[in-house]
């Protein structure tokens, strides 16, 4: 049982960080219940990793009989999670004023991509297009290419998912001594621009540029970025400090002077090209043989099938089967209440009874709620 065991969340369906949010909700030990769109019912799959851990019920908000169900549910719960549009919620008559006033301790977490107001509200977006306007995309990648995206980590999951979450577990936290619940506004463009923080303070310090590929951790240095080796796969290197970076030449053998001047940014360009020759020397794995373990700060380029069975993540069981499904294991860890996977991604509205029945109610109201097809 994980530390938020007793913990009940509604996950309204969504895409992206609001079931990324509910995943983790699940790990850590809460009972998430998602509503799903009737009209996907039976929609899903059970290797979908990201809709791990929770039961899915299928309802149709549209009929007044289907928002008096999700109301039912949310009036029970500790944290609804919802990721419409502004406006959307209210429009179904669960926005946030009507809930907290039918339960006042409820913890309402709100994600959008550009924020519950603002010029921008009401626009569709996606990761890619929050992460431009706060100043990430336009960061990373070449110079003489296109911004790269990298994934979609920073919005959807790390600025957006990652900051609902901080934002619900801390609701929860401070209701402990107000006894009220609160509404989270979480948005990517807000959560990508707080991920910037040290980025803007080494900018107003006079040590980073908004050229791409020019700095010391966007790739511009040639102690801190990945290079191909003679097999075609790739290490990395984060040889940032003076220490860490005399142990890079050691063990490469390099002794041209022009490497003293670890710090010399005129000479980046220059160095990498040695540096692109040196590595092309070996294979990735004797290059793990010389480098990893050691305080070069290295680390081989994995992909996402060679992950799981580096040694260190095996050692750690990073990763575990379940149900036949390889996967990231729940994480963080706890030392007393260790999180788990509750069970594989369930089908929509595949527990629509069962949650019901488990929630309050009547066998008779399940039934006449399913010959109206509201469920």
């Amino acid at each position: 049982m994980g530390p938020l065991a007793g913990m009940k969340v509604v996950e309204m369906a969504a895409i992206g960080p609001v079931p990324f949010c509910a995943m983790m909700l699940s790990d850590m030990g809460a009972d998430v219940i998602r509503i799903d769109r009737l009209k996907q019912k039976g929609s899903g799959h059970r290797a979908n990793v990201l809709y791990r851990g929770r039961k899915s019920i299928a309802v149709d908000l549209k009929d007044p009989q289907g928002v008096d169900i999700a109301m039912k549910l949310i009036n029970k719960c500790d944290a609804v999670i919802e990721g419409f549009r502004p406006g959307v919620m209210e429009r179904l008559g669960l926005g946030p004023e009507i809930c907290l006033n039918q339960n006042p301790k409820l913890v309402y977490g709100r994600m959008t991509g550009w924020g519950q107001q603002g010029k921008l509200s009401q626009a569709a977006g996606h990761d890619i297009n929050y992460i431009s306007l706060a100043g990430a995309l336009g960061s990373m990648g070449y110079p003489d290419r296109p911004p790269t995206p990298p994934l979609n980590l920073i919005g959807d999951f790390g600025g957006g998912a990652m900051y609902l979450l901080s934002g619900v577990l801390a609701a929860l936290l401070e209701r402990q001594s107000s006894g009220k619940g609160q509404v989270i506004d979480a948005a990517m463009t807000d959560g990508t621009a707080s991920l910037l923080s040290g980025f803007y303070g080494m900018m107003a310090m006079g040590m980073w540029t908004t050229d791409r590929y020019k700095n010391r951790l966007d790739g511009g240095a040639f102690y801190y970025g990945s290079y191909e080796c003679a097999d075609g796969k790739h290490i990395s290197l984060g040889s940032l400090e003076p220490q860490f970076y005399a142990l890079l030449l050691e063990k490469c053998g390099i002794e041209d002077e022009s490497f003293d001047e670890q710090l010399d940014q005129e000479t980046w360009p220059l160095k990498r090209q040695k540096m692109e020759a040196i590595f092309k020397t070996k294979t990735r794995n004797q290059w793990c043989g010389i480098l990893e373990g050691t305080d070069v700060c290295f680390a081989p380029v994995l992909d996402l099938k060679e992950a799981p069975d580096h040694p260190h993540n095996k050692e750690r069981n990073t990763f575990v089967n379940f149900e036949g499904i390889t996967q990231p294991a729940p994480a963080p860890r706890f030392s007393r209440t260790q999180g788990t996977i509750q069970s594989s991604a369930n089908l929509t509205g595949e527990n629509s009874e069962e949650i019901l029945e488990k929630w309050g109610f009547t066998s008779d109201q399940i039934s006449n709620l399913r010959k109206k097809c509201v469920i």
